[in-house]
């Protein structure tokens, strides 16, 4: 089947989130969906199911806990699938923020003074502020800076960066402000030939289709379920020679578990079984299109992918037309997530409030991308008005979010 010529069922989309159903929500454009997007009826389904049933300590000897524990296995192994990786080396923590943390503490065991590090000011803070406190035990940290005037990371600049002393590279695989999808593929390759290990932030990327980790090569990818039509996890996929590299941050006798090894606190045994609702749902969308299951997971990110593109290039061809505005991040669709941040000049929180009395929700902030901001030459004080959607937002909705614009700038 060609999914390129595959239309999105929007009617059916939209009634597995139950949020449009809701009085608080029906009526709402929401353009915000880069801080957390709505969650499918499935993650809700197993969540409300794990706490009526099985709310229990898991792996057990009777059967809510063994079911409990199945669950949270099934959304391990869902995952996997999609993302093109063992079992094994899908990890679960309470946010990325906190998984970043305890990898930047495992590389800091495991680098020695005079290694160095590669980051970016691309960066949300999550993917770049715990690693460059491993300068404080003498690890170099080199940044990769982006262009003042695009805000994009350069190749040729990386090639300047990489030398023998570098163990790691970490960027992301899209900006949460800039939004170009970066050349994930190209940059992992590059690092590796130069002996270093790469830490890809997919959160801004996978709301928009889950990415084969195991074609791009990345050695760790990080994103969030709960941007991702899920419950509040960071879920990261670790890969195993590396996994098996890094000192323990677990429980020393879980040492050998590679999916326990990098999760100090205990696991939120319900968050994690209701992430197999995300796989699920990916199925059925999948299913309903006439994807079959071997294809489903490139299937169903081709199929959104294609969609979200056809949506935003009319919202960034206004914005264009406004020379009052600057637009941060490519012009073309093809380019970038729709993820649209906008300098305004001025307050972008205000903005943002008189859009939510036309029920537009959006958000003004800079969005943990301080560095990035102040790269850009954006006032902090003014922030970016971001408005941010994903593949249930209907074409009507952007024609409001061009026409709440056109009323309050």
């Amino acid at each position: 089947m060609n999914i390129s010529n595959t239309k999105l069922d929007m009617d059916f989309v939209r009634s597995q989130f139950p949020a449009f159903k809701d009085p608080l929500c029906k009526d709402w454009s929401f353009f915000e969906n880069a801080g957390g997007s709505y969650v499918c009826r499935q993650v809700i389904n197993r969540l409300n199911r794990f706490y009526t049933e099985k709310k229990v300590q898991p792996y057990g000897a009777f059967e809510a806990s063994i079911s409990g524990g199945y669950e949270m296995d099934e959304a391990r192994v869902g995952l996997a699938r999609y993302l093109g990786v063992k079992e094994q080396e899908v990890s679960f923590g309470p946010s990325t923020s906190q998984n970043t943390y305890v990898l930047a503490k495992a590389f800091g065991e495991w680098l020695v003074p005079g290694n160095a590090i590669i980051v970016t000011n691309q960066d949300h803070e999550a993917n770049t502020g715990s690693w460059r406190r491993l300068s404080n035990q003498g690890v170099e940290v080199k940044e990769w800076q982006v262009n003042e005037e695009t805000g994009e990371l350069n190749l040729e600049d990386l090639d300047d960066l990489l030398d023998e002393n570098v163990k790691l590279l970490c960027f992301p695989h899209c900006s949460n402000i800039v939004a170009h999808i970066n050349p994930v593929k190209e940059i992992v390759s590059k690092a590796h030939i130069a002996g270093a290990y790469v830490c890809v932030d997919g959160v801004s990327y996978a709301p928009h289709g889950l990415p084969n980790v195991g074609d791009i090569g990345a050695d760790i990818y990080l994103f969030s379920s709960y941007k991702t039509y899920g419950p509040h996890q960071g879920i990261m996929v670790i890969k195993e020679p590396l996994a098996e590299l890094l000192p323990n941050q677990g429980h020393y006798f879980n040492s050998k578990y590679l999916t326990k090894k990098f999760t100090p606190a205990g696991p939120d045994h319900a968050q994690i079984a209701a992430c197999a609702g995300i796989v699920e749902y990916f199925d059925k969308l999948a299913m309903h299109h006439g994807i079959k299951s071997a294809d489903a997971p490139s299937g169903v990110h081709n199929m959104i992918r294609n969609y979200e593109q056809k949506l935003l290039q009319p919202l960034l061809d206004y914005v264009c037309t406004k020379n009052s505005i600057r637009l941060l991040g490519p012009s073309f669709a093809s380019k970038r997530a729709p993820t649209v941040a906008l300098d305004l000049g001025f307050n972008s929180f205000d903005v943002a409030k008189k859009m939510s009395g036309l029920n537009v929700l959006t958000g003004g902030d800079d969005f943990y991308a301080v560095r990035l901001l102040e790269a850009l030459g954006v006032d902090l004080e003014h922030g970016v008005l971001r408005l941010s959607f994903v593949h249930y937002t209907k074409e009507e909705e952007v024609a409001a979010v061009i026409q709440a614009l056109e009323e309050v700038l």
